[in-house]
């Protein structure tokens, strides 16, 4: 079947297509049918199934005769080690994990907070929630205490289970220490926690509250996985919120499979004993669904990666990986490989590496700008696929099907639209767009499985957030435009969309150009307020490695590309050469924040950003153009 076969019938027929898809997971009660739309707007899959999540994404494999394939590999070159983890030992670690939370009440439809880094304990300590039909809601490691103590009010675990440190090249991060102040700082408090204590660093133990992850475990009976109704949450995953407080997005466990179960094969074209490598934190959307859940659920190796794209060695750690493990398929965020190529502007690390078994890379997160995504199919030599997703929906919403069909690959376009989403661009007013013009795009509801269903505790943020802007529609809060042959193109945030002098225009759009520059590694442009036009477009440059030109000849035909490549309407005369540019730890660029700067304003320090040190560095930078002014 065609990809453009698939797709319209998953439009048409979701009952058939979904019901079909179904047919790939183990039930305890299978559906009686896909879709349960009486509660509309908000749409459930699968609701009166009964299931579990570990069963399919551990037990199954081993009952199936694959108990010796590697389920996990950690490659940490932090503490130059690596070890595998096959599907046996997997189910046993975490069916006495499982038995060890049983054993302190831990029970269906309990919370519990995870907070670790990246090790295969992470996993198990998710894999033994679901077993036991507990609800996970994993917080990215080292995130500080306050932010920690927020997730404890909200989600209310009853358990929290930790690691005594993460490891950053060069230093220590102390988790113990973060997570005492979390929970002496929120209202509700965890009946107990379960440490894993790292040989890095040993943590000091609260008597009675806190466990060694060994011990705690010690002489337990080992859990039986639990089966749970088709709508249950599997996860609460937080994603920032405009109001500061985080919104807590649910994963609803029967769609997360079977979309999980279809993206694996229908978009990344692996199966059973393939070895998959996401390269994100288990922290984020990606770590959950491509770390985690889908490589497992499918059957293939997963890679746990402790380390960094460059620093941990070098930039061809990345290569190294993939050779000696045999990764057929990766995925890694765009500003990931803009690190790498900046250090590795001509691939040089590339040809020191057996990359043989590498079928494509898959990239996510954030735009992929089109001279990162040429730079890496000139040196790699396969497709480098563009896909296009959010933590809401937990799947790819955009994406070339390289399971079906490798489509004509489009450079900036993440192709398009996945089975059961129907992706529309509308205007401020929620009339479909033609094509080809810039607007915001909706996708017209149900969203398909394994989308959120709701915002945990909190339906009306969901309805306001999602769903009231546009009736009909959930809002994905990204612009673009979808061209005459169905490709859809995510230009930037619907906030990060300028209007310099009436003139809608995609920061996006002019970023592509700079990044076309052959001495610039990396570039963010924001919207400045300007008294005459509204707005002004600013862009920042991060140098290739290895670049010595003077910053102002580089800006100065940084300027000149973007008027001849886009036209005076773009008013881009602004732009500053930085060392670095301020991110989320999940590599994302802080805009939004770098326009509050800008335009003087107070603002708060987003709790996700990598080094706060940063924001003085591009103040600096602003008021030398004079910008920034308190």
């Amino acid at each position: 079947m065609s990809y453009a076969e698939l797709y319209r019938r998953s439009i048409d027929d979701p009952e058939g297509f979904w019901m079909e898809q179904a047919g790939e997971i183990d039930w305890v009660q299978p559906p009686s049918k896909a879709l349960f739309a009486d509660n509309a707007p908000l749409y459930e899959w699968f609701k009166d199934a009964q299931v579990n999540t570990c069963w399919n994404a551990v037990d199954r494999h081993v009952e199936a005769g694959r108990g010796d394939q590697l389920a996990i590999i950690h490659d940490s070159p932090i503490t130059h080690s690596t070890k595998g983890i096959t599907y046996r030992e997997l189910r046993d670690r975490v069916a006495s994990l499982a038995g060890a939370l049983r054993a302190k009440g831990v029970e269906k439809g309990d919370r519990v907070i995870i907070y670790m880094p990246m090790i295969p304990e992470a996993l198990e300590a998710m894999l033994a929630c679901t077993r036991l039909g507990a609800i996970h809601s994993v917080v990215f490691g080292g995130f500080a205490a306050n932010e920690l103590a927020v997730r404890i009010d909200d989600a209310k675990p009853k358990a929290i289970i930790a690691a005594s440190c993460g490891l950053e090249p060069g230093r220590v991060v102390h988790y113990k220490p973060l997570l005492d102040a979390a929970i002496e700082a929120a209202t509700h408090k965890p009946d107990f926690t379960v440490i894993f204590q790292r040989e890095q660093e040993v943590a000091k133990l609260i008597e009675g509250r806190d466990f060694a992850w060994h011990t705690f475990q010690y002489g337990v009976e080992p859990a039986e996985c639990v089966p749970v109704s088709g709508d249950h949450p599997a996860y609460i995953l937080y994603t920032s919120g405009t109001t500061g407080q985080p919104k807590g997005v649910i994963r609803p466990t029967a769609g997360h499979l079977v979309a999980l179960n279809w993206s694996m094969k229908g978009l990344y074209n692996v199966g059973p004993g393939d070895v998959f490598w996401a390269a994100s934190d288990v922290g984020w959307v990606v770590g959950h669904s491509y770390i985690c859940y889908a490589p497992l659920i499918t059957g293939c190796t997963t890679i746990v990666f402790e380390g960094k794209p460059v620093g941990t060695p070098d930039a061809g750690t990345f290569w190294r990986v993939m050779q000696n493990h045999k990764v057929k398929s990766f995925f890694t965020a765009p500003t990931a490989l803009r690190a790498i190529k900046r250090e590795d502007p001509n691939g040089e690390f590339i040809k020191e590496y057996n990359l043989k078994n590498l079928q494509a890379l898959f990239l996510a997160g954030e735009r992929a700008d089109p001279a990162t995504v040429e730079w890496a199919q000139q040196h790699l030599g396969i497709p480098v696929i563009d896909h296009w997703w959010q933590t809401e929906t937990g799947w790819a919403i955009a994406g070339n099907p390289l399971g079906i069909e490798l489509m004509p690959v489009k450079v900036g376009s993440p192709t398009v639209p996945m089975p059961g989403y129907d992706v529309q661009v509308l205007d401020e007013g929620g009339h479909p767009l033609p094509r080809g013009e810039l607007g915001a795009i909706a996708i017209k509801l149900p969203l398909p499985p394994g989308t959120l269903p709701t915002l945990w505790n909190a339906e009306a943020r969901f309805k306001k957030s999602y769903l009231e802007h546009f009736p009909g529609y959930y809002e994905t809060g990204d612009a673009g435009f979808i061209d005459a042959d169905g490709y859809v193109s995510i230009m930037a945030r619907t906030d990060d969309v300028i209007n310099v002098a009436g003139h809608r225009l995609s920061t996006g759009g002019m970023e592509e150009v700079l990044a076309s520059h052959p001495d610039v590694g990396e570039c963010a442009v924001i919207g400045v307020t300007d008294e005459l036009k509204g707005q002004l477009p600013l862009g920042f440059l991060c140098l290739n490695k290895g670049s010595n030109r003077p910053h102002e000849e580089v800006v100065k035909e940084c300027v000149k590309l973007v008027r001849d490549q886009i036209g005076p309407v773009a008013a881009f005369k602004l732009a500053c050469v930085v060392d670095r540019l301020p991110k989320t730890r999940s590599g994302k660029i802080l805009r939004a924040t770098m326009v509050k700067i800008a335009d003087g304003e107070s603002f708060k320090m987003p709790a996700t950003i990598d080094d706060p040190a940063i924001l003085d560095e591009i103040a600096e930078a602003l008021r030398g153009l004079g910008y920034a002014k308190a």
